[in-house]
């Protein structure tokens, strides 16, 4: 804790998902005295990784809503409801709506965590469920499973052309291999056929050569058809088409490629090729003082594996925390964050454990325990912000 010498400093967080909470508390563990005002259009965390278990009746909405009400009492943060529209002056101004309503958030530095946004270009897309929308996605699926007498359910997902790690395929396994399971134990798997699409040859090659090979076999172990290395041209209502022919289908869950919010188009703040905000290696955004940014919502420097999820956003977090408040404290500002992708893998009875670094790439079967752990850690994690 440090002691004040003048008035505190401002400093604003934008977005209530894992990154913009994680700095907040790194924030308040590393300085009291901060006024923090944090930016969303609820106090809630939707603690989305524990989506992939509402087609099963294993989670609920209820479960997964946070309030937020109490962590920001004790983190002492001043919630501010709206949407975020753009930031000017550098990063010291924030525009916000908030019902019909426009104001501004004035502060010292700034922290960008609002997450991505999905590409949606593609024609027909609306005939497609995007689960990682959230709680009301997942929702829907389940509700259309339970109706579903039999049929095609077709998973799948795609990239950023211009922007390798912008994409969150890993959902879309657990998806994929939670279905399959639930089907079994309410006896009905033999009544639906399960297909897995993709553009790429090596659906997720970020999570390393080792989970391809034991992705693509559990696929074929639980008899689910794959569709691999063909373009996407576009949906109709039952069918995927594709440059390599059409998968017919009676539910699509497909998850598209990540770029940036859409209010960035209403700020100065550099852009990557991809539509992110352009950070360096120590979460600064290229040519802006003050201004930080952590998680989906930025293009980082390394490998082109880089994770997009929650705790690859904590690591940023703790990075940007740390270099923000040096820069506001006239330091050298050096903090960086390690490079690691760490997910199990879940399908209801049991988790595949995949970790990976610059050095190593561990996979480790499926078991029992690993779902248990996935099911733990989710009541610890969701325990620090209740």
């Amino acid at each position: 804790m440090t002691t004040p010498t003048s008035a505190p400093h401002a400093v604003t967080v934008i977005g209530a998902g894992f990154g913009a909470l994680a700095v907040v508390r790194e924030l308040r563990r590393r300085d009291a005295t901060l006024d923090i005002t944090l930016i969303a259009p609820r106090a809630e965390l939707h603690y989305l990784p524990g989506i992939i278990w509402i087609p099963s009746g294993l989670r609920t909405r209820e479960q997964l809503v946070v309030p937020l009400a109490n962590f920001f009492r004790r983190m002492r943060v001043k919630h501010v409801v709206g949407e975020v529209t753009g930031v000017r002056a550098g990063g010291r101004l924030v525009d916000i709506s908030s019902d019909g309503s426009v104001s501004e958030v004035r502060n010292d530095a700034l922290v960008i965590a609002s997450g991505g946004r999905f590409i949606k270009k593609l024609p027909g897309i609306e005939h497609a469920i995007t689960p990682c929308e959230g709680i009301a996605a997942a929702e829907r699926i389940r509700d259309r499973l339970k109706q579903m007498q039999g049929g095609t359910i077709a998973c799948g997902f795609a990239g950023n052309p211009n922007e390798p790690n912008a994409m969150r395929g890993g959902p879309m396994f657990e998806f994929l291999f939670g279905i399959d399971e639930q089907l079994k134990r309410e006896g009905r798997r033999d009544q639906f056929e399960l297909v897995f699409f993709s553009p790429t040859t090596e659906p997720g090659n970020r999570l390393g050569p080792k989970a391809v090979r034991h992705l693509l076999a559990e696929m074929a172990r639980r008899n689910i058809r794959t569709h691999l290395g063909h373009k996407l041209k576009n949906f109709e209502a039952d069918k995927i088409i594709t440059e390599g022919g059409p998968v017919a289908a009676d539910l699509i869950l497909f998850m598209p490629g990540l770029t940036g919010n859409l209010w960035f188009d209403q700020t100065e703040l550099a852009r990557s090729p991809g539509g992110l905000l352009k950070a360096d290696a120590q979460c600064r955004v290229e040519g802006s003082a003050h201004v930080y940014v952590v998680g989906d919502s930025g293009s980082f420097p390394g490998p082109d594996w880089m994770p997009k999820q929650a705790h690859m956003a904590e690591l940023q977090a703790a990075a940007a925390a740390a270099n923000l408040l040096a820069g506001l404290r006239g330091q050298a500002i050096s903090a960086s964050f390690k490079v690691e992708l760490i997910c199990i893998i879940d399908a209801l009875a049991a988790g595949t454990l995949v970790w990976r670094t610059p050095q190593r790439n561990i996979v480790l079967p499926p078991s029992r325990l690993f779902h248990w752990i996935k099911r733990a850690f989710e009541r610890l994690h969701l325990r620090q912000y209740q």
